[in-house]
């Protein structure tokens, strides 16, 4: 089927899915995360071929409600019943360790002018779980596509890096629920952590994946609290109420009943491997209206931005534990 068979809206979607699908295929030849690579081939795509305006209405539905509906379905894998039974000295290193990382967030992005909301969002992902959790803020805060863009590149480089470098930092002077702790409460996403975790030994690829699943139990607090501190002020300079999208009530509801309520394993397949496609699919349309100008310019602050959280996040959890004696 040829794209000028198809109406403008169908031309930006499909074009879209065709991207994250390329970059699902390279995903699993390389190990690299699909998401990543969506918005990887994304960029290129956007920057390299002369896209007519037609493919505008389709991008703007993938990067807008196939967003959306991914933020519901990533709901259906949080369990707050998992999270308490933690232990209270680890919950108390999360939580400690997100507010930190989060008020951090707050005074850098200002004192360091990180580029308009690039910043918040790079620390968002790097407090709580690297992709999903920006995707999850990024509508609330930002009405720059390329913003969201900027920080999942930066998370997810420093992720990588985290995965690879940090367990040979940290073989042979901690202990095994030390080594757990520092990987599930500091890389960005549940791959990093497991990849870093089991290479190792098992159980502290185990328990660092318990940690972590811990630490995406607090996306929907986070929202909430992160959401309201961010929330722009209105033309009389006076700061509006957070006012909730409907993706959002409904991802705070579903993250709820989750806990209460015990979804099949078939349910939490499908829900996770639904809103990772419609993610990279997203991911796709972003990427194709990121331009090489603006992701070098506003990437290289976010760089060193992350850089600072990063390091500041893992020397955080290495004092938690020392004050803990864990």
């Amino acid at each position: 089927m040829k794209f000028s068979a198809l109406t403008p809206t169908l031309k930006g979607i499909f074009l879209a899915i065709s991207i994250a699908l390329v970059a699902i295929l390279m995903a699993n030849w390389s190990g690299v995360n699909s998401i990543l690579l969506s918005l990887i081939v994304g960029v290129i795509v956007g920057n390299t071929l002369a896209l007519s305006d037609t493919f505008d209405p389709g991008v703007k539905v993938v990067s807008g409600l196939f967003l959306e509906i991914a933020i519901v379905l990533m709901a259906f894998g949080i369990d707050y019943g998992s999270f308490l039974k933690l232990g209270w000295q680890t919950i108390l290193i999360i939580i400690i360790t997100i507010v930190v990382v989060l008020w951090a967030t707050l005074f850098l992005s200002k004192k360091m002018s990180c580029p308009s909301s690039a910043g918040l969002l790079v620390g968002f992902g790097t407090a709580i779980c690297g992709s999903a959790a920006i995707a999850a803020l990024a509508p609330s805060v930002s009405r720059d596509k390329s913003d969201m863009g900027i920080a999942m590149a930066v998370v997810n480089l420093y992720g990588l890096l985290g995965m690879i470098v940090i367990p040979f930092l940290i073989t042979g002077w901690l202990t095994d629920i030390q080594n757990s702790l520092l990987l599930g409460a500091s890389l960005h996403s549940v791959g990093n952590v497991a990849g870093a975790g089991f290479a190792m030994s098992e159980s502290i690829g185990e328990m660092a994946v318990t940690i972590k699943l811990g630490r995406v139990a607090m996306l929907t607090p986070a929202l909430l609290i992160f959401g309201y501190f961010t929330s722009t002020a209105d033309d009389s300079g006076i700061k509006t109420k957070l006012r909730l999208p409907w993706y959002l009530i409904t991802f705070i509801a579903v993250s709820i009943l989750g806990s209460f309520i015990h979804f099949s394993p078939d349910v939490l397949s499908y829900t996770k491997h639904g809103s990772n496609f419609l993610l990279a699919i997203a991911m796709a349309g972003i990427g194709l209206k990121v331009s090489f100008k603006t992701l070098f310019s506003s990437g290289k602050k976010g760089l060193v931005f992350g850089a600072i959280l990063f390091g500041a996040q893992l020397l955080v959890i290495l004092f938690l534990i020392w004050v803990f004696d864990i």
